[in-house]
């Protein structure tokens, strides 16, 4: 195979058994792919215009060997998929978690996770204000974790559960495109930490964008319920 597709591989693998087993008798995920859409648009364009100003501060940038060479402001295709099947792939983890267990097992549990996000993102912010992917990243989720608390979100413990069983493919996913690889960072914009060949900042990075899509579903599925 050509090198030049694999980040499109990736991408077409992220989303294959989503969208299969989507017809699952009981998660009947097809049937909800109407509340996820508006939710992957916003938090789409708005990590999107991020990802567009870190290619511009040099935080990461891409390996053109392995892209098709479609580039939108220095973003190539492949990227902008990443936005749409990962998200997508993680919501329908959430709702198979829904579905197959019924119990919400970190509910008591919920605020001291979001307590503890807050801090750590605080104390981050503190040491590495000066890093833009740190900065971004935990600024972000900052201000989520203060969402979740003042709302009272009562499905944040379903909502960590799914992101918790989530960093299985993330690991397979961002360590391929970490390793092979794909995108390159800058750690000088970074705290130049790393699990094995992904940056620390990855792991909220896509926390944070996972309870964005997430929070968006539950809005969109419940606005849908009340004008029905």
């Amino acid at each position: 195979m050509d090198k030049h597709y694999t980040y499109l591989l990736i991408n077409f693998l992220t989303i294959f058994f989503p969208l299969i087993l989507s017809f699952d008798k009981k998660v009947r995920f097809y049937t909800k792919w109407k509340h996820i859409f508006p939710g992957l648009f916003i938090s789409g364009i708005v990590f999107l215009i991020w990802d567009y100003i870190f290619t511009l501060y040099d935080v990461w940038s891409f390996n053109g060997d392995y892209v098709i060479g479609v580039w939108f402001l220095n973003l190539p295709l492949e990227e902008i998929l990443f936005f749409i099947t990962v998200p997508f792939a993680c919501l329908f983890i959430y709702e198979c978690l829904n579905a197959y267990i019924k119990k919400d097992i970190l509910a008591r549990y919920a605020r001291a996770i979001t307590v503890g996000f807050l801090a750590l993102s605080l104390v981050f912010l503190v040491f590495f204000f000066d890093r833009v992917y740190t900065l971004i990243t935990f600024g972000l989720l900052a201000l989520m974790s203060v969402y979740i608390i003042v709302k009272g979100e009562k499905k944040a413990g379903r909502f960590y559960l799914a992101y918790f069983i989530s960093l299985i493919p993330f690991y397979v996913v961002n360590g391929l495109l970490t390793s092979i690889p794909v995108v390159l960072y800058n750690n000088a914009e970074n705290m130049g930490v790393r699990v094995g060949t992904i940056p620390f900042e990855d792991h909220f990075y896509s926390l944070a964008m996972l309870l964005m899509n997430m929070l968006f579903f539950e809005y969109f599925r419940d606005k849908k319920s009340r004008n029905e």
